[in-house]
């Protein structure tokens, strides 16, 4: 979805993310599109299998010039990862490792403490086709992994790269964690109108022989009066109801002087 406002100054900074031998340029932009849409700039690339720069990544990074721009390329993860203090590793599969296991919300928060004590973080996101080897999960501090279907835990890469993106904006917005926009607040009608709304509809609809038997208009009244009341309708909505019931009062009176 496009933004509102072109014109907002791109985020930039958090945990480096780091990608062991992606396959496809393609990937490697909707990576970069994932960071920048929450505020991730610092993608590096360990042997990327089709080299770099690659325009078909920049053309799937959907813009996101800035972190494509900015790209550092590594030989290995451990060149990769050699100036962080804190360094996580993505898995889908359970390993022999007794290393400490994070879902992404705690993950994030993890890498926002480091963050702000100024310890230069990162995560680690393997192959398209096999994730990371185990010799490569070793070098890190700690496993995130994603509550996924066990049946069906297989995540493109993009994909697990916007999820923790995502939870590493949400951990700095604390209890500000709000959509970034919203409807605008419908004030309730007040009950005057409500009432006069439901002596209206009544009376539509005791002419039109709704309230039948008549024994049983007590509860109908009941149930649709609470009804009305639950929708909390707005005062516009209220005077567009009236209109609709105005509407019908009008075609019934024409259909009985036709039939006169």
């Amino acid at each position: 979805m496009a933004g509102t406002n072109r014109s907002d100054e791109n985020l930039a900074g958090g945990p480096a993310i780091i990608l062991v031998e992606p396959q496809l340029g393609e990937n490697i932009g909707m990576v970069a599109r994932a960071m920048a849409n929450f505020g991730l700039s610092d993608l590096r690339l360990v042997n990327p299998r089709d080299g770099w720069p690659n325009e078909r990544a920049r053309a799937s990074a959907s813009r996101a010039d800035h972190v494509i721009d900015a790209v550092r390329l590594f030989d290995s993860v451990e060149a990769a990862a050699a100036d962080l203090r804190y360094l996580l590793a993505t898995t889908a599969r359970p390993r022999y490792s007794v290393k400490p296991v994070r879902g992404p919300d705690s993950a994030a928060m993890e890498l926002r403490r480091r963050f702000e004590t100024d310890q230069p973080s990162g995560i680690l996101f393997g192959r398209e086709r096999f994730g990371l080897s185990n010799e490569e999960v070793d070098l890190a501090d700690e496993i995130v992994t994603f509550p996924v279907n066990p049946a069906f835990a297989s995540l493109n890469i993009a994909q697990a790269v916007l999820l923790m993106s995502y939870e590493w904006m949400k951990s700095g917005l604390g209890e500000n964690a709000a959509p970034r926009f919203q409807a605008p607040e419908v004030l309730q009608a007040g009950k005057d109108d409500l009432y006069r709304f439901f002596e209206h509809l009544e009376a539509t609809l005791d002419e039109a022989g709704y309230f039948f038997p008549p024994a049983k208009r007590d509860t109908m009244v009941h149930n649709l009066r609470t009804m009305m009341t639950r929708a909390g309708f707005s005062e516009p909505e209220l005077r567009t109801l009236r209109g609709v019931l105005r509407t019908l009062e009008r075609r019934r009176r024409l259909d009985e002087e036709a039939g006169a």
